[in-house]
């Protein structure tokens, strides 16, 4: 695919890898919708930013745990840009939650943000991909292939979101792909303390972290030269799956 033009939604894009992969993207001409909820600030730097490139970025403010605003903001990218060539499911929660800790409502928010936003926005977003014969990406996590028990919601929203992935490809072809990105660690949790880091760290193979950069060359590479590539979760983990 060509990606001079073409427009890019980008999922909890103020920050950390959503950020990384709205840049990623500008850089290549694409205008980039940058969805946000709470993070406007740092949504206006990565707006500035990409256009600072040249190109055009716009800010959108959705509730992702709300259908009604999940659905609607395919819409609202469609009125500004007129177009949607690309999406890229990257918004996420990621709360601690064992089964000792299990809370229904907890359960239900990060299915709601994690799981059901994509599959709504994919759906909202059907007939304008189609006729751009464009791309989805979903971000999974590397962590899928060693569930930690103490992420519960988070670890099965993500392994739902691969078969969602590959369901999604075949309901899509032949005119929209669909694919997964399976990040292992890019950016540390904010939580996590110097110990926990370092021991996560010596886990790689290739002992070190990813980059959210990584992360973001990753998902152009899957736009720009993935035409033939559909159905599939690619891991980007240093080699961690193999442990």
């Amino acid at each position: 695919m060509n990606l001079e033009g073409r427009v890019v939604l980008v999922t909890g894009a103020a920050r950390r890898v959503g950020r990384a992969i709205a840049l990623r993207f500008a850089r290549a001409g694409c205008g980039v919708a940058i969805h946000y909820l709470h993070s406007v600030e740092e949504a206006q730097r990565t707006a500035d930013q990409c256009q600072a490139l040249g190109v055009a970025a716009e800010m959108f403010r959705a509730d992702l745990g709300d259908p009604v605003a999940t659905a609607a903001l395919i819409p609202e990218v469609l009125e500004r840009f007129g177009r949607l060539d690309v999406l890229v499911n990257n918004a996420s929660v990621f709360e601690p939650m064992t089964l000792d800790t299990f809370s229904p409502a907890e359960w239900e928010r990060t299915l709601r943000i994690n799981l059901t936003a994509p599959m709504i926005l994919a759906h909202a977003a059907r007939a304008a991909l189609e006729q751009a014969g464009g791309r989805i990406i979903n971000l999974t996590d590397a962590a899928v292939a060693h569930p930690r028990p103490e992420y519960l919601a988070y670890i099965v929203s993500k392994g739902a979101l691969e078969t969602l992935t590959q369901v999604l490809a075949r309901a899509m072809a032949p005119r929209v792909n669909v694919v997964g990105i399976a990040p292992g660690v890019a950016v540390f949790p904010e939580h996590y303390d110097a110990e926990m880091r370092e021991r996560l760290t010596r886990r790689v193979p290739l002992q070190r972290t990813g980059t959210v950069e990584e992360v973001a060359d990753l998902a152009e590479f899957l736009v720009r030269a993935g035409d033939y590539i559909t159905g599939v979760v690619i891991p980007i983990d240093g080699g961690r799956r193999l442990l």
